[in-house]
């Protein structure tokens, strides 16, 4: 989000002021063009793929075909020196994306591709093997691109490419605002292409178009109904269907197939899913599409402006019923994902934007923000709802859209009591924030920033700060409405299989992160162990189980089938641990091969049990 919701006089001049600003890059002579003439042989921009569980997804984006060009386009595989066709697509308009599939595909060994066109035009790229033997999966993650070189939007991005080039990640994973464009998405998603082309075409993507992409200053999807506005506040699309799908299928059609394909109102689709990649399974949502507008559920603007605090404070403003946020098509994707560890050993939830409020201060630091509607802390139940069931498979999760990097201990009972977060700083910033909440925070680590350590959000949720890559003082004072690069970046998420380790580094735009002298973001990296996303330190104990084989999956059921939790555990022992007293049905094992016991819980340190 970029502009806060319009409920005051306040909002109303910001969102005006966003308005003038794209009406006049629109009219500037320095907005983006593509070339005069694209010549038969350059026809094809880029190209995003992903393999999972053995089947190929790739989508080349071609600029628009002229004269007499066929509307087709072969995908090519190198086998024996030689190019060999394996699959054909149609180009499909608006948009002139070309969507592939190969079915069977072997992940055991690196291929090269090209996508060729007419005999004319060649695009080549390489089909990386699954590194399920590596130790170390690397994801990196970028987020808010924005467009205007008016405002720094020129500033190459050949620091973050070039750093890529040298990182060499496993996975890449655009979070959103791909696009900042409001009205010709499919004009600067080539210039996306243009920009992240030499890294995307090596290397397995995944992109969550957010907001702005689909040419909204905000968006609660609200399972796809027609929006009034397009400040977003009624909730549902604005754009016509056929943008909003054509925005869908450029970014989101390599990705793997959705869990459940149904469509929502107006026909537009879904494409929340899976993809196990090395050894890592992310859950890929969609948390914007089915979340629920402000019409009807936000009225009273005298509880606008409470601020963030150490305090523990009872009145959660506008918790009020009837809201959703993932609704219960996603939720039930994440149970069935949770218990689904073939091939995986961590897992990572994938979001547009994290389940806090992460800032205090917007646009500029002169007076605190009042509540984010656009973030995921509201609504509060299905935001607790949510973090309750992603917590059950030990995930952390990455996201951004917030501009402002952060890693986030989150708390729905108590605080800590669920999964991680790391919001990644945007690759250019236009609109600052900032988290320096009024107190210092409870229970910090020895020696951290005030802004550190465990508060209530806005909204009155449970969360723990532990770094946070803010602007300095001095563009506290005078970055507010530019874009710069400054407190602009990218993450990288690398992920320890032995060890079952996860480390979050945020690094700064404009530094060579392979030179040991070059710094990340004060409080970075930060490292937590696989089973800190579930953590439960004053709760209950089922027995100790002796496992026959190392690794296996153990998943929880209470007395009423629910699914408590699930994991691949590290080693050949195990002790489940619950927040409640009762009976348990502990599952060992995966595919045909399990074991089921009836355990009951006791009070930690009670009394040791083994069950071999």
């Amino acid at each position: 989000m970029i502009f806060p919701p319009v409920l005051t006089k306040k909002y109303m001049l910001l969102f005006l002021f966003a308005t003038i600003f794209q009406l006049t890059a629109q009219n500037e002579t320095w907005l983006f063009k593509l070339p005069d003439s694209i010549p038969p042989k350059d026809r094809i921009c880029f190209a995003l793929y992903t393999v999972h569980e053995n089947t190929l997804k790739l989508t080349a984006q071609f600029y628009p075909i002229k004269n007499y060009e066929p509307f087709t386009a072969s995908l090519q595989i190198k086998e024996n020196g030689k190019w060999v066709d394996k699959a054909y697509a149609e180009i499909i308009y608006p948009g002139y994306t070309a969507p592939f599939r190969i079915e069977n595909w072997d992940d055991t060994k690196a291929y090269e591709y090209r996508v060729a066109h007419n005999n004319k035009a060649f695009y080549e790229g390489s089909i990386q093997k699954n590194p399920i033997d590596k130790d170390e999966i690397v994801l990196a993650a970028f987020t808010c691109n924005s467009i205007y070189p008016k405002y720094g939007g020129d500033i190459e991005r050949n620091d973050i490419v070039g750093n890529m080039k040298k990182l060499k990640p496993d996975v890449l994973f655009f979070s959103g605002d791909q696009v900042y464009d409001h009205s010709e998405h499919y004009l600067y998603w080539l210039k996306f292409g243009r920009d992240f082309g030499d890294i995307i075409r090596n290397t397995p993507t995944i992109c969550l178009p957010d907001d702005h992409d689909i040419g909204q200053a905000n968006l609660w999807g609200a399972g796809g109904k027609k929006g009034t506005a397009r400040n977003g506040e009624s909730g549902g699309y604005y754009m016509p269907v056929e943008y909003v799908k054509e925005v869908e299928r450029a970014q989101t059609s390599h990705l793997p197939d959705p869990y459940d394909p149904t469509p929502i109102e107006q026909g537009i689709g879904v494409y929340y899913t899976d993809l196990k990649w090395g050894s890592i399974s992310f859950a890929i949502l969609e948390d914007r599409k089915f979340k629920n507008g402000l019409e009807g559920f936000v009225k009273d603007e005298k509880k606008y402006f409470p601020k963030v605090t150490a305090a523990n404070i009872d009145d959660r403003p506008f918790n009020v019923k009837g809201t959703t946020l993932l609704g219960e098509r996603q939720l039930k994707f994440l149970e069935d994902w949770t218990t689904d560890w073939k091939d995986a050993e961590i897992k990572t939830v994938l979001s547009q934007t994290i389940f806090a409020m992460g800032n205090t201060h917007s646009g500029k630091f002169d007076k605190p923000i009042g509540l984010d509607f656009d973030t995921n802390g509201w609504p509060q139940a299905k935001r607790d709802k949510a973090l309750s069931v992603i917590r059950k498979s030990f995930s952390c999760m990455i996201a951004g859209d917030q501009h402002l990097g952060t890693v986030i201990h989150h708390g729905i009972d108590t605080w800590n009591d669920a999964g991680y977060s790391f919001c990644t700083p945007s690759i250019a910033n236009f609109w600052l924030r900032w988290w320096a909440p009024p107190e210092a925070g409870k229970n910090r680590q020895k020696g951290a920033p005030d802004y550190t350590g465990e508060f209530l959000d806005g909204f009155q949720n449970k969360i723990t700060m532990h770094a946070t890559a803010n602007p300095t003082i001095q563009e506290k004072k005078q970055k507010g409405g530019q874009l710069t690069t400054t407190a602009a970046g990218f993450g990288v998420i690398r992920y320890q299989k032995n060890d079952r380790k996860i480390t979050f580094e945020c690094w700064p735009r404009n530094v060579d992160i392979t030179n040991p002298k070059s710094k990340q973001y004060k409080g970075w990296p930060v490292t937590i162990n696989q089973m800190d996303n579930f953590n439960i330190t004053n709760g209950y104990e089922l027995p100790t189980f002796k496992l026959t084989k190392k690794n296996q999956v153990v998943t929880i059921y209470n007395e009423a089938n629910e699914l408590v939790s699930s994991i691949r555990v590290k080693g050949d022992e195990y002790q489940p641990k619950t927040y409640i007293k009762g009976n348990f049905k502990v599952v060992i094992g995966e595919g045909n091969s399990l074991k089921t016991y009836h355990v009951t819980a006791f009070q930690k340190n009670q009394k040791k049990v083994t069950v071999k």
